[in-house]
Formats: C-alpha cells, structure tokens, sequence
C-alpha cells in the first residue's frame, strides 16, 4: 500500500483542485511522492484538456482592479463551486487580472493572445490550469473603462464562495464615493444600458406595441391607451436605463438626479454576474 496520509490528500486536493478519487489514484501511482503525484494529475489533466472544451462552465468568480482613471472587470468560469472558492483557481484569476490591466486589454480574444512574461499566452496558462485542476476554466469576458472617475465594485452572493457580481463606472465630476455608490447599485438593480438612448427603437416600438396589446387584453378604455401605454413604457426605461432608475439609498431620486446633485455625470458602466 502507497505511503501517504489523509493530510497528504487534503493537501495534494488544496494544491491542485483535483477531485479526492483523482488525488487518491495519482498518490497510489507516485507510491506516495507529492511531487510525483502532482505531476501525474498535471500529465493526465493535459490529455484530458480536449475532452473538457464542450463542458458547461457555470461557477466561477468576477475579479476588477480601478484608480489612475482606468478600471478593468474580468470574469473567469470554471465547472464546480469547490474549485470556484479554491486558493489556486483565485490566484489564476489575479494572475489574469494583472495580465488584462497591463495589456490594456478590452476584450476576453485579446487577452487571451496576449503573452506573459515567460513567453506563454494567457491561452497556454488556462490551458495548463485545465490540465492541473481537471476542469475547463476559460476568461468568459473583459470590460475595460476610461474616465475622470473610475471606480469597481465587487459582491458576494455567497459568503463562502468568491465575488459573483462585478461592477465598473465611469465618471465624470462629482467623486469616488458618488461614483462607488452608484456601482453597489448597478450591482442591485442590474440596469442594461447607461441612458435611454442606447436601446434601439425597434426594441421600443415593440414594448410599446406589448403594452398596448396587453391594455387592451385587460378591458382598459380606449381612450385611456395613449397615457396606459406611455406610462408602461417608461416603467420599461425605468428597469432597464440607469440614469432612470429610483436610487437605491434613496428611491424618491433617479440615479441621474444623484449624479447631477453631485455634480456627476456617468459616462459608461460594466456590470457581470457569474454564468450571467
């Protein structure tokens, strides 16, 4: 029988994400050399790395650095909350990080082709994590933003898994408290566009054309439809446009009249949500 302890287990499990049976095997093999073990999940991981490309990636965390009039917002997804919450799979996430702030990076295809400083792509240094954790782990997207204020916003859903939800806002006057503020409700509230100008007007003939449908479904008077459908249209900019939405401090108030009495002006947000 192989030479090793639980202990040796827990810490080869911690090392390197490996499920417990895997860990169990490679010890067995290495006759109970750590080392040995390791690099025989790192070589079995490897062959492995093909079969992992069509796995669903649904777990994993949001990571964000700002200051200097720059921010940037990186998600990275693996399979499994418990490599999610690992030690080695949050290091790989700042290494990434670090990597997309220094390449200036504003998408996940750009990062990925970027090289580090051992001449490895951010490509071969998932790649080589996929293989080691035997899971598939890929950079799903990147945001980067510009301005005279910008500020990052990270949440947990969970208080043992990492952050789930990532936010960046760019400002313009005003400060970084405002603009902070204004990230934690992105994070809340989850708009999609900054202003109402960004949805497009096909999108608000339709929920205008909806609203009206659905009015009429409900027996409303025809000549209450004008206002009935106005008023159900604005409820849909009131969801979905940032600068309409009611404050979370203070629902009395847009988000636009906050920055405008801080003299702000928001000019560009990111907000991801894991597997979202």
């Amino acid at each position: 029988m192989a030479n090793y302890t639980a202990a040796d287990i827990k810490a080869l499990r911690e090392k390197t994400a490996a499920g417990m049976m895997d860990v169990k095997k490679a010890l067995d093999e290495a006759d109970g050399d750590m080392a040995k073990a390791e690099e025989i999940l790192r070589v079995k991981g490897q062959k492995g790395v093909t079969k992992r490309e069509g796995r669903t990636t649904s777990n994993g965390l949001v990571t964000a650095r700002a200051g200097d009039g720059e921010g940037t917002l990186v998600e990275v997804l693996c399979e499994t909350d418990f490599v999610a919450k690992g030690e080695r799979f949050g290091a790989l996430a700042e290494q990434v990080l670090t990597q997309a702030v220094a390449t200036k990076a504003a998408d996940a295809d750009a990062l990925l082709a970027s090289t580090l400083e051992d001449g490895k792509s951010v490509k071969d240094l998932l790649d080589e994590a996929n293989a080691t954790i035997g899971e598939k782990i890929e950079v799903k997207r990147v945001s980067r933003l510009e301005g005279e204020h910008v500020v990052s916003y990270l949440h947990k859903t969970s208080p043992d898994l990492p952050a789930q939800i990532g936010v960046l806002v760019a400002t313009t006057g005003g400060d970084d408290t405002t603009a902070r503020d204004v990230a934690m409700h992105i994070a809340a509230f989850s708009p999609s566009v900054l202003s109402r100008d960004e949805i497009d007007a096909a999108t608000v003939e339709n929920e205008r054309r909806v609203a009206e449908a659905t009015a009429k479904e409900e027996g409303k008077p025809e000549a209450a439809l004008p206002k009935i459908v106005e008023g159900r249209v604005n409820g849909f900019f009131k969801e979905n446009v940032l600068l309409e939405q009611p404050f979370a401090k203070d629902a009395k108030k847009t988000v636009g009249k906050i920055l405008d009495e801080a003299g702000a002006q928001a000019t560009g947000f990111a907000r991801y949500r894991v597997g979202s």
